[in-house]
């Protein structure tokens, strides 16, 4: 967590409040002190509010795993004894193979970037991933295209990106450049927070300790790629909320190796936009774009205006998708959600 003077602490409109969380208030919590989860720990949560940092205590029926950095939650103000978490106007969450519930990743996010590097780290399948989430979410994706300073022409990587999604922003940068800071700012306005996740190894650590400008000392700690591989070492093994220069903040995340997709269909549709625009004209209402007779898809794809690469990546995220979902089973007034698939 940012540490500040005392007479630096942000407002909380500063802190990234808004009218939607004031609305969730009630009469009888007028006396309560709004706060943002700032470290999300096992054992431990802290929070910043209009007078700085504060370690928060939870009552012993609320566990740190229900909350996310980035929650807005509201506390006693002698002693900040969570008293109820405000409802999210987003959550970026995760479902990790083997766990019953899905790991929260951030809150409250108005911008993801999604980093990734000029090497052999660049994978649009992952990326692609990393968008479904995000759009399921509601929250704006930025592909962060990092290392772009160590290859001779950065534009490949750049088009390949640009291509993954109609509308989608995509920058280049270096990102130990203090000019990185400059090419991320319409996203970094006071107020504004945004999200860091990607491999381990692309820069998200370099990237972070560029934007919030932190003091010798005060760094996050950053690990070298591989070059054999593009593979990079786990340096950021929690997740925390940082104050940016320009008034912004950002939340570090953890790298993530494997990504999977469960309950993102709406993100789907929006990722793969292209394919879902032509599927009403298949002559079969349930068209897999597989095999049947009058699809549109694969005419698409006979014509050249549909890459068959794309369509091999769709039908592996929908299945999955399909698979990872989890369903509603048992009699009436007792049904239960119990995993489709084998990675949930």
């Amino acid at each position: 967590m940012t540490q500040a003077a005392p007479d630096a602490f942000p407002t909380l409109p500063a802190l990234g409040w808004s009218e939607f969380f004031t609305d969730q208030l009630t009469t009888g919590e007028a006396a309560l002190d709004p706060l943002r989860i700032a470290t999300v720990h096992r054992a431990r949560m802290t929070a910043i509010g209009a007078d700085g940092p504060v370690k928060l205590w939870l009552p012993p029926k609320l566990a740190t795993a229900d909350f996310a950095v980035g929650d807005w939650i509201l506390a006693e103000p002698e002693t900040h004894l969570l008293i109820r978490r405000l409802d999210r106007r987003a959550l970026l969450q995760r479902h990790t193979e083997g766990a019953r519930v899905p790991q929260l990743i951030a809150a409250n996010v108005d911008t993801l970037f999604i980093v990734t590097s000029c090497n052999a780290d660049f994978n649009p399948a992952r990326l692609e991933r990393y968008l479904a989430l995000c759009n399921e979410a509601g929250t704006r994706a930025v592909i962060v295209l990092t290392k772009a300073d160590q290859v001779e022409d950065p534009a490949p990587y750049l088009q390949q990106a640009a291509a993954l999604q109609r509308g989608l922003e995509v920058v280049t940068l270096n990102a130990r450049s203090p000019e990185a800071a400059t090419t991320l700012a319409p996203w970094c306005g006071p107020g504004q927070t945004v999200a860091l996740v990607g491999s381990s190894g692309v820069g998200k650590s370099t990237l972070l300790n560029t934007l919030a400008e932190k003091a010798p000392g005060e760094e996050q700690e950053t690990g070298d790629i591989r070059e054999d591989d593009a593979k990079g070492r786990h340096t950021t093994t929690s997740r925390s909320l940082h104050g940016i220069k320009g008034g912004g903040w950002v939340i570090d995340t953890p790298g993530i190796r494997t990504l999977h997709v469960s309950d993102v269909a709406g993100g789907l549709e929006t990722l793969f936009a292209e394919i879902t625009e032509l599927a009403p004209n298949c002559r079969f209402r349930d068209c897999t774009h597989g095999h049947e007779p009058g699809c549109a898809v694969q005419a698409a794809v006979k014509a050249g205006t549909l890459d068959p690469a794309r369509l091999d990546r769709w039908r592996k995220l929908v299945e999955e998708n399909r698979d990872n979902t989890p369903v509603e089973t048992g009699p009436r007034g007792n049904r239960t959600l119990v995993p489709r698939g084998k990675k949930w």
